[in-house]
């Protein structure tokens, strides 16, 4: 049953995050909203865009009713779905169970004057246009969708056991050597996903630099096992943001395969950590967030952290089957992405061994962090290094632990049939949307001419 427009106008007090009255609108608060389910880096590709065009960003997430009425069962709850959209850099303010029509009234109340959209038609279960009553108020601005990547792609390669997405080699992706098509469409293919790593490795305004990211060398049994112990070889990919004096430089790393809330809340509670050590050691007295103030312009947090990722060779050998869904650069967009971490190590070994920290590009890292699970079925400590050099620490138990790939596949096996059914409407709505594009455009051609 649809929802009339009144009951989508919270009362005062009943507005889900404050502020609970209206407040001016600001030319520069941009609105974004969407369902953001099992969040990728097409969704973090939108907020980039929609952050670029002001200094402020609220991000609308619609129930998991809303979004049952209009497309179909999710895969993640409200609140996993939130916890994603929180994490993101670009996101100032996140806003739950925004109406999945988006209403000028909602936007209004927290001061936004544009709404942002992928290039893409969105349509409700009536088949209009979730964007119509801000496109006629002329508050509606476009940018370009992320090739390449969707929720529907994604549960795909799950019901469908594909590996086609997989890249054997990064490094040599981003070159041109490896990859589809003939070597100048390889070559420009390269240049296109070097540039979006960039693009992610990009403070919370998204336009000055982030994350600092390294590439690493080794051989394929030091990537997988730890019979194998290799410094390597590090390589800077983007020039980011370096470690400042007195942060503790810490180290996390893992697959990050369908980067969810499993693996935000562990990266948040590694930095909620570092906080408490750096209160203990006077990182928050006065006067030496002055200090900070002066010397650098800006103050910064007590621990620098640093992600490694690992090549969907390296996982798919310790997960089976066609794990990992997503590959080593769609999950380090993912990674890139989020305001928990300083930089990033694109294929770093399983287990990081004494050679490698040692080697490392900052010095040793003062304590290497790991998650309370795993669904890998392991035959080694692949932590013995960091342990035996005592800077391993262990995150406690979490709300969201059991939130990973493997849970994340169940769900959607688990109800295969409704998701299946998801794909199907979702594909007859994709022909209805696209039709309506391009009457759009055609009516934009005809105003063009006139």
């Amino acid at each position: 049953m649809s929802v009339s427009p009144e009951e989508l106008v919270p009362a005062p007090g009943q507005w889900p995050v404050d502020p609970q009255d209206d407040v001016p609108i600001r030319e520069d608060r941009i609105w974004v909203d969407g369902c953001f389910d099992f969040s990728h880096h097409g969704h973090a590709g939108a907020m980039l865009q929609a952050r670029r065009l002001g200094n402020e960003l609220y991000v609308g997430v619609h129930s998991d009713e809303a979004i049952l009425e209009n497309k179909g069962p999710t895969v993640m709850t409200l609140e996993e779905r939130v916890a994603a959209v929180e994490a993101c850099r670009w996101a100032t303010r996140c806003i739950p169970r925004a109406p999945y029509v988006t209403s000028l009234s909602w936007v209004s109340h927290y001061g936004c004057k544009y709404v942002v959209h992928g290039d893409d038609i969105t349509s409700d279960s009536n088949g209009e246009d979730c964007y119509r009553f801000v496109k006629a108020a002329g508050r509606f601005r476009v940018v370009k969708r992320t090739p390449g990547i969707s929720t529907t792609d994604l549960v795909g390669r799950m019901l469908l056991c594909t590996k086609g997405h997989y890249i054997k080699s990064l490094k040599d992706t981003l070159a041109g050597v490896e990859g589809s098509g003939n070597q100048e469409e390889r070559k420009q293919s390269g240049v296109e996903l070097m540039q979006r790593i960039r693009d992610y490795a990009t403070d919370e305004s998204g336009l000055r630099p982030g994350p600092h990211v390294w590439t690493w060398t080794g051989s394929k049994p030091a990537k997988v096992s730890d019979t194998v112990e290799e410094a390597g070889t590090f390589e800077t990919l983007v020039n980011g943001k370096t470690i400042k004096p007195g942060q503790r430089v810490v180290y996390v790393d893992g697959g990050f395969d369908l980067f969810s809330s499993g693996h935000i809340e562990f990266l948040r509670k590694v930095l909620e950590l570092e906080e408490l050590e750096g209160r203990q050691r006077g990182w928050y007295d006065s006067e030496q967030v002055e200090k900070r103030l002066h010397d650098f312009g800006e103050d910064y947090p007590p621990a620098y952290v640093v992600a490694g990722i690992h090549d969907d060779e390296v996982i798919n050998h310790w997960k089976g089957f066609n794990y990992p869904i997503m590959n080593i650069f769609e999950r380090g967009l993912c990674v890139l992405q989020c305001r928990y971490i300083h930089a990033v190590i694109f294929s770093a070994p399983f287990s990081p061994s004494q050679p490698y920290l040692k080697t490392m590009p900052f010095g040793v890292p003062d304590a290497v962090y790991h998650g309370p699970t795993t669904f890998i079925p392991l035959t080694y400590d692949p932590y013995a290094a960091p342990k035996r050099m005592g800077i391993f620490r262990q995150i406690s138990d979490h709300p969201f632990q059991h939130v990973n790939a493997g849970e994340i596949v169940d769900r959607i096996l688990k109800s295969r049939e409704a998701y299946e059914e998801r794909q199907r409407a979702k594909l007859q709505k994709g022909i209805v949307e696209e039709l309506v594009r391009s009457e759009e455009k055609g009516l934009g051609r005809e105003r063009g001419a006139q």
